[in-house]
């Protein structure tokens, strides 16, 4: 099985790591723009990662399945990625791929609504 807490602490660690970053090494190096791109990502790794810990910590209670997780880690990785990625050079149509980790994202909360309703209707 996945340490997926251990995974969410790294998560974090990266996401203060890249906010500083786009905090203190970008400014005056890209436009407004494109720093508004980074803190976006940004934003999104540090609460994907706090929901990722709070998954972690169901899936060793048998509350849920991995699935959540697999789909938050990739979703986040995808969508902010592609954010960076821009922010740092690569052309504008690059952006077509970061709806495909928002949508994962809302698949990996999906998944985790879906677990908790099954296992409150087999609770009863």
């Amino acid at each position: 099985m996945v340490n997926w807490i251990g995974i969410a602490a790294i998560n974090m660690a990266i996401a203060v790591g890249l906010g500083a970053f786009g905090a203190h090494g970008l400014k005056g190096m890209v436009s407004t723009q494109q720093l508004e791109w980074w803190h976006t990502a940004t934003l999104y790794w540090f609460v994907h990662a706090l929901g990722l810990l709070l998954v972690g910590i169901l899936v060793r209670l048998n509350y849920t399945t991995q699935t959540s997780a697999w789909l938050l880690q990739v979703g986040v990785i995808i969508f902010a990625g592609s954010l960076y990625a821009m922010t740092l050079g690569a052309p504008r149509w690059f952006g077509a791929i970061t709806p495909i980790g928002g949508v994962l994202m809302i698949a990996g909360w999906l998944w985790l609504a879906v677990s908790a309703f099954r296992l409150s209707n087999a609770a009863s």
